[in-house]
């Protein structure tokens, strides 16, 4: 494929080398400074960028090495939009993250943005297709809801989702501008519609879930209007990664017709490790034509390697309901959504996305 997705991808992030870690744990503690930080950066993106190209990927990322989070990185970036400490942590499956959430002040707006550079030196650095990931415009919503937004600048909620539309619109266009062809929006939002835990959850913080699968789609549309011919944006739909955990259970089936037949993406990276993605029954609302469904079949969460036989069969399973020429393979998440990363090794990381390679070959003939 000459396109993106490609026939192999992967989603993103990837576990943080010992010596990145030390270096961000010095900076911390004011024992490294700003300059010396970024020069240990520079070089594992470097290292992590070759390492990628050698397994054979077309299309590289920079591991989300200079982040914190998935998420909270880019959207504390934005206009209007605060990071802040917060009593507890976002919970997973037996265990919580740091305690961190956002905030918004003031108007929600994209005027520029540090990761533009985070790019720009990625893309500086990669022989192959360049991947910047950044989070979907539904998080900014649904990661705080209404409880986070104020209503002395958001008295109506229609204002801060069309303001935050417009604001990743420019988004889009600031990193085409930058040299991107390849952007990956990362929601987790889609899962979560698809758990009546989290549905719960959010009437709990104010919000109608019911109605935000709409609002969603529209936000989206929106940004992805400023999307040129030349460019592809994907998404990664995510049921929480951090320390080998998850947040949400439940098949695509309630999110499916509006996320594959109503919204423009051109790719939709789906997590399929696990009995908790449900079946490939929702893949029927995928539309022929040029759009991508990448099969994550290949678990993140573990080192443990997949058997090549059982996921040539999850393949041929998921060809009862869409063509497989429009089908890819990756690993159903990034390694490490946090720097804290998952439970496996980097030679077990690297493991996998050979495999991946290897396994497109074998079915498509390509990578």
């Amino acid at each position: 494929m000459t396109k993106a997705p490609y026939r192999a991808d992967e989603v993103g992030s990837l576990l943080r080398p010992q010596k990145l870690k030390e270096a961000r744990a010095a900076h911390h503690d004011g024992k490294l400074d700003a300059a010396g930080l970024k020069a240990v950066e520079d070089e594992c993106i470097r290292d992590a960028v070759a390492h990628q190209e050698r397994v054979g990927l077309k299309a590289v990322t920079d591991g989300e090495f200079r982040r914190s989070w998935w998420h909270f990185d880019f959207l504390g970036g934005l206009d209007g939009v605060e990071v802040v400490e917060h009593d507890q942590g976002i919970q997973f499956t037996g265990i919580q993250t740091k305690s961190q959430k956002l905030e918004i002040n003031a108007k929600v707006d994209f005027s520029d943005h540090y990761m533009l550079e985070h790019f720009r030196f990625l893309k500086s650095v990669a022989t192959v297709t360049p991947k910047m990931t950044i989070p979907a415009p539904s998080v900014l919503h649904f990661r705080g809801g209404r409880k986070s937004i104020s209503k002395d600048v958001y008295p109506d909620l229609d204002g801060f989702f069309a303001d935050t539309a417009e604001a990743y619109a420019k988004a889009v266009k600031a990193f085409y501008d930058a040299g991107c062809r390849y952007l990956q929006m990362d929601d987790t939002v889609w899962a979560y519609l698809c758990s009546e835990k989290e549905m719960q959850a959010a009437r709990d913080r104010g919000d109608d879930p019911d109605n935000l699968q709409q609002i969603y789609a529209d936000m989206i549309n929106h940004a992805l209007k400023a999307k040129p011919d030349d460019m592809t944006i994907t998404t990664h739909v995510c049921r929480g990664n951090f320390r080998s955990s998850w947040i949400s259970e439940g098949g695509y089936e309630p999110v499916a017709e509006t996320l594959l037949a109503k919204i423009n993406y051109d790719g939709y990276f789906l997590e399929y490790d696990s009995d908790r993605a449900g079946g490939f029954e929702p893949l029927r609302f995928l539309p022929k034509g040029d759009k991508r469904v990448v099969l994550g079949l290949i678990t993140s969460k573990s080192g443990d390697l997949e058997t090549r036989g059982d996921v040539l069969a999850r393949i041929e399973e998921a060809q009862k309901y869409a063509s497989l020429d429009q089908f890819c393979l990756s690993p159903q998440c990034g390694f490490a959504s946090t720097e804290e990363g998952n439970i496996l090794t980097e030679e077990q990381q690297w493991k996998k996305l050979e495999f991946v390679v290897d396994v497109a070959k074998e079915v498509w003939g390509e990578i």
